[in-house]
């Protein structure tokens, strides 16, 4: 989206922020978000016009040319808006996370199913590619999200390359960068140098984010340019697949202790709202929970017609 006044770098700011949110929990991905507000394709594309190139024209017609190559304006307004939003708003969510699971994951949940039939309606012309891509997408994510949790070592490293990793989770839909922290036991600890800006640690990831960010979304974008129709079919099946993760009911069956003292879930196994009453004995909210998914798929619906408001003008 061309930023040609206030009202357009607002409303892309405010974009990040949902982007922001989304990541920081384990399970919904920012890139779904930039999905559903119609930025996802431009965001790939200006993250992977970054590279030698970008040097070439910044040495040869200057900082203006190098900036609009980029879509500077662009990455850097969003980026405002996901930081901003990691900073003030990873207390809250982690505190909803603790206090109200159901509830948070149940919103996700229906703002993800509406969001895999957003993209999947985008496709034009299912093919047999179209359809094994979807399944292998639903396959792969499903798997991710199955995993149990390991526990890596914090060095210098392993913090590089989780950011790698993560980044490249979190640009795709349907695959949470933070739930990849999960997996490789980083996540508190990530979350913890955020809470209490530990720099060298926030520095040391942020350059792994940046190393993997900038090869993986030339490959996207190639991916997007030259095998559309596949490439919607993949992003759809991961978001597919993601709902094993973000399913509102769930009966831990292994703790581990993080650095600080603290047991987190390790293994969780997904449950219906009886079962979940029996397991565990507490109030599976059904009625709220309900509500909620209905919340998230009306914020889509609401988000695709605003957008086709503003093609239309």
């Amino acid at each position: 989206m061309p930023i040609t006044n206030r009202k357009d770098a607002i409303e892309l700011y405010l974009k990040g922020i949902a982007m922001g949110a989304a990541d920081i929990v384990p399970g919904v991905s920012g890139g779904t978000i930039a999905f559903i507000s119609g930025i996802y394709e431009e965001l790939i594309d200006s993250i992977g016009a970054i590279g030698p190139k970008t040097f070439k024209i910044l040495f040869k017609d200057g900082i203006a040319a190098a900036w609009k190559s980029i879509n500077g304006t662009f990455l850097l307004t969003l980026m405002l808006g996901i930081l901003s939003s990691v900073f003030a708003l990873s207390t809250l969510i982690s505190g909803l996370l603790e206090s109200h699971p159901q509830l948070l994951w149940s919103f996700f949940f229906g703002l993800i199913v509406i969001s895999a039939i957003h993209i999947a309606r985008q496709i034009k012309g299912w093919s047999s590619g179209e359809v094994i891509a979807i399944v292998l997408g639903t396959v792969v994510a499903y798997g991710i999200t199955s995993i149990a949790p390991a526990q890596m070592p914090m060095n210098p490293l392993t913090i590089f390359f989780a950011g790698a990793i993560a980044i490249c989770a979190m640009i795709l839909p349907g695959i949470s960068g933070s739930f990849i922290l999960l997996l490789l036991g980083m996540y508190a600890n990530i979350l913890g140098a955020v809470k209490s800006l530990d720099i060298l640690t926030l520095l040391i990831f942020s350059a792994g984010c940046l190393s993997g960010l900038l090869l993986f979304t030339r490959f996207l974008s190639w991916l997007l340019h030259h095998h559309h129709g596949p490439a919607l079919a993949v992003l759809t099946g991961f978001m597919i697949g993601s709902l094993n993760k973000v399913w509102p009911w769930k009966q831990t069956t292994l703790y581990t202790t993080n650095s600080h003292g603290d047991q987190i879930p390790l293994l969780q196994s997904n449950l219906l709202p009886h079962q979940f009453l029996a397991s565990t004995g507490e109030d599976p909210q059904l009625i709220a929970c309900l509500l909620l998914m209905g919340l998230g798929v009306a914020v889509v619906v609401v988000l695709e017609r605003v957008a086709k408001a503003r093609k239309g003008s």
